[in-house]
């Protein structure tokens, strides 16, 4: 296939390249995917600026969880550029004082040099309880916050914590747009997805059954199933 989709694939917190793998992968034969950095900048607009100032002119764009903040903010900055939209595991609510509070403990936690204490308290809010023992699943994830490091991890969080209320930018989004979410997510509960799907016009909202947060590493195929469906429809 020659006319293959630019496809911008942007990560979540303490997530590379290795949270698209299998989307990277399965949706080769249409899409030509490229996997943005977000462990540089420490707030969304920078984020959002350095994922345009890299992308192809014109792209689909897909981000799960703190990627999804970035692609709502790259929605605001550059909306012509983008040809599809797809939130994964996301929200568009800023963070609540409770949510701000649990991030400065993790902070506080990572500043100390307890970094490496931090994957397995996130562990179980990442993915559904069922995967806690697949071992190759969670060694996955533990490498790839790892390969992420402390530095990053402290700028991202930042990032988060400041990030606006994005609802009301929503109604603006005028292109396809798949809103996608693990079933038993704990950290972006269904509700956030719901409300989002209700604020963009047009939105269709997919539920992966028996997935947790990494709904591209837990589900790869059935994400990826969806996916190819969100970019040739």
């Amino acid at each position: 296939m020659t006319n293959k989709t630019p496809l911008v694939l942007v990560p979540g917190l303490l997530c590379d390249a290795a949270l698209w793998r299998a989307q990277v992968e399965d949706l080769s034969d249409i899409a030509a995917p490229w996997v943005a950095d977000v462990t540089r900048d420490d707030s969304m607009t920078a984020m959002a600026q350095r994922v345009l100032a890299e992308a192809p002119p014109r792209f689909a764009l897909a981000g799960l969880s703190m990627g999804g903040y970035v692609a709502q903010a790259i929605m605001r900055s550059a909306p012509e550029r983008v040809t599809r939209l797809a939130l994964l595991d996301t929200g568009s609510r800023a963070d609540t004082e409770e949510q701000k509070s649990r991030r400065r403990g993790l902070i506080e936690l990572a500043e100390k040099g307890e970094f490496h204490g931090v994957t397995p308290r996130l562990l179980p809010a990442f993915l559904h309880p069922d995967r806690l023992t697949d071992e190759p699943l969670t060694e996955a994830v533990t490498a790839m916050t790892a390969r992420v490091g402390k530095e990053a991890f402290l700028r991202q969080q930042r990032a988060i914590m400041s990030r606006p209320d994005a609802r009301p930018n929503l109604p603006a989004i005028t292109c396809p747009t798949m809103i996608l979410c693990g079933r038993q997510d704990s950290l972006t509960p269904l509700d956030l997805s719901e409300e989002m799907a209700g604020l963009i016009k047009g939105a269709h909202l997919e539920i992966v059954e028996d997935s947790g947060h990494l709904s591209t590493m837990e589900r790869p195929w059935e994400v990826s199933v969806l996916m190819r469906q969100w970019l040739t429809e």
